[in-house]
């Protein structure tokens, strides 16, 4: 007679703390408590499916037992197994409270496991709370849930809690092969680690796999098989499309998508495993992150391989790419155009960080304290532009070497020799390109009035976020219209042109918006020769005390008869 099937979940459940898989942590710390009598009234196991929260704690509640003398075969009387998914009323629970006051008639301990916790009704759980915090000697709770966050505080307050971790692909792998060996079956070592990343963790979920595959290649494990049963794309794919976008060739990038969707794949699947490639790509470029690789010896080596030739920079962007191609895929009205569009996106990113760098703005070199600067016809003299008649500047780079301030209402004419930001841009032929708004957006024509009103409402706006200072900074100021836009302020120092920089682009998205003219920018100077008159100007407490002598010779009485000085 032919002996029953029993599926390998069940055939090699483990019934002892050494055949647990990947809980070494748990066990370890559950078997010191016996050995030490430290046995607490109450535990929570929680942690994702089939990680072993049930297996141990029946291997835990026959342990305890044992170590009181009872016969292997006894412990079982004294456990009790309540699934809290059907039992989850306040009746239920009042059960279990009026038969834990019935002490085992054999062993020390009645251990009550109760599965699937988080079930239970606030009800069930209230109920529970007197009898969990303070339950006879001889009764021991054991809870398990893959749901902690819905299990009541009061209720963890009085559990020792155990969390459990996602068996690791290569424990999962090991113990694979072990079966596959116990039961006769030829297993290639790849097919299993494919089996294992498959079950994500759960080691259930991995046997009922093994067995699957089992009764479909009849005891005779291929990578092949593996792949064609479980609908996995192969690595190699991924190697090859790489490969193919790091020749910059959109043809093959192309008919290996078509390939691949030919066979049956999902064109999100494929998008989302192509990221995870490039992800184990940037992994793979430095020797201390290649732990963090869940994949075979011989893999990592590929990986490692086509490292090599992919730069970090282009990883990085091209993972930008893939997510970007997730995000909408669901939305696409043509999922495959989005697919393809990604490939040639990537294929041609090469060319386009190539073509970035020659066009990257060039750093006009100001001495002194970029903080302050001040544009002279003397420093556009200065040797500090390159031979090319026209390098070109992104706006954003020229903005951060001028750090913009204000002008006041009553502003200090500036010295012929001082140059606009602007009038420096052209002698030194230097062309001014906008940022995207200013290329794409509105340009409608405003003028000083409509500026200053805008102005002045964005003062209006930052008068208590930002305090008295500031506001009354941007007040007294009247920006000046530039050509092209640009709006030009003087400031007398840099500590005014350091305040303002906190709202400088808050004050320009305000002014595009308000004007409706996403051209404009903002360019700052600070007078040094206003900065250079206020020092000459100002005078020590000694001549002051002297000019005040001048002009009342009774002062002097005063201070003698007082006997008063300067204080230093």
């Amino acid at each position: 007679m032919q002996e029953a099937y029993i599926v390998s979940a069940r055939k090699y459940r483990p019934d002892t703390w050494e055949t647990v898989v990947g809980q070494s942590a748990i066990t370890s710390t559950l078997r010191n408590a016996i050995n030490n009598g430290q046995i607490a009234q109450a535990y929570l196991f929680c942690g994702p499916r089939g990680v072993g929260k049930t297996t141990c704690a029946r291997i835990f509640a026959r342990e305890i037992n044992k170590s009181e003398g009872v016969v292997d075969n006894d412990f079982s009387f004294n456990i009790f197994e309540l699934d809290a998914a059907s039992n989850n009323k306040v009746d239920d629970i009042r059960s279990i409270t009026e038969q834990v006051r019935i002490p085992p008639q054999t062993g020390k301990y009645k251990v009550y496991i109760i599965d699937e916790v988080h079930m239970l009704s606030s009800g069930a759980f209230n109920a529970f709370l007197k009898t969990l915090e303070e339950p006879p000697a001889h009764a021991i709770f054991i809870l398990a849930t893959t749901e902690k966050h819905k299990i009541i505080p009061t209720i963890l307050s009085r559990c020792q809690i155990f969390d459990f971790r996602r068996i690791t692909i290569e424990d999962m792998t090991e113990h694979l092969a072990m079966i596959a060996k116990k039961e006769n079956v030829q297993a290639d070592r790849e097919a299993l680690h494919i089996i294992a990343q498959k079950a994500d963790g759960a080691l259930r979920d991995a046997l009922s796999i093994f067995d699957q595959l089992v009764a479909f290649t009849g005891r005779n494990l291929s990578y092949e098989a593996v792949l064609e049963n479980l609908n996995v794309l192969d690595h190699e794919y991924y190697f090859k499309i790489t490969d193919e976008i790091l020749k910059e060739d959109v043809k093959n990038c192309l008919l290996l998508l078509n390939e691949i969707l030919g066979k049956g794949f999902d064109g999100s699947h494929f998008v989302t495993g192509l990221g995870e490639h490039f992800r184990n790509l940037l992994v793979a470029k430095d020797a201390e992150t290649l732990t963090l690789l869940d994949v075979s010896a011989g893999t990592i080596n590929k990986f490692k391989e086509q490292a090599m030739a992919a730069d970090i920079p282009l990883l990085i962007q091209g993972l930008d790419i893939i997510s970007d191609c997730d995000v909408r895929y669901a939305a696409s009205k043509n999922q495959r155009l989005s697919v393809e569009l990604m490939l040639m996106k990537l294929a041609s990113l090469k060319q386009s960080m190539a073509e970035k760098k020659k066009s990257e703005p060039f750093l006009i070199p100001v001495p002194g304290n970029p903080l302050a600067i001040s544009l002279t016809k003397e420093s556009v003299a200065a040797p500090t532009v390159p031979a090319p008649s026209i390098v070109k500047a992104n706006i954003r780079t020229v903005e951060r070497m001028a750090q913009p301030s204000l002008s006041s209402a009553n502003r200090p004419q500036r010295s012929e020799d001082t140059l606009s930001l602007v009038q420096l841009l052209k002698e030194t032929k230097i062309s001014v390109e906008s940022d995207e708004d200013a290329q794409f957006g509105p340009q409608t024509s405003f003028d000083e009035s409509a500026l200053e009103i805008a102005w002045l409402s964005f003062a209006e706006k930052i008068k208590e976020e930002k305090g008295q200072g500031l506001y009354m900074t941007l007040k007294d100021c009247i920006p000046k219209i530039l050509p092209d836009w640009g709006i030009e302020l003087v400031l007398f120092n840099s500590s005014q042109q350091k305040s303002f920089e906190s709202v400088r682009q808050n004050l320009i998205d305000h002014l595009r918006q308000q004007l409706n003219n996403y051209a404009i920018n903002i360019f700052t100077l600070v007078n040094k020769e206003e900065v250079d008159e206020r020092k000459s100007n100002h005078k020590l407490p000694e001549e002051i005390l002297d000019q005040m002598k001048a002009k009342n010779p009774s002062f002097n009485s005063l201070i003698t008869f007082l006997r008063l000085d300067i204080e230093r």
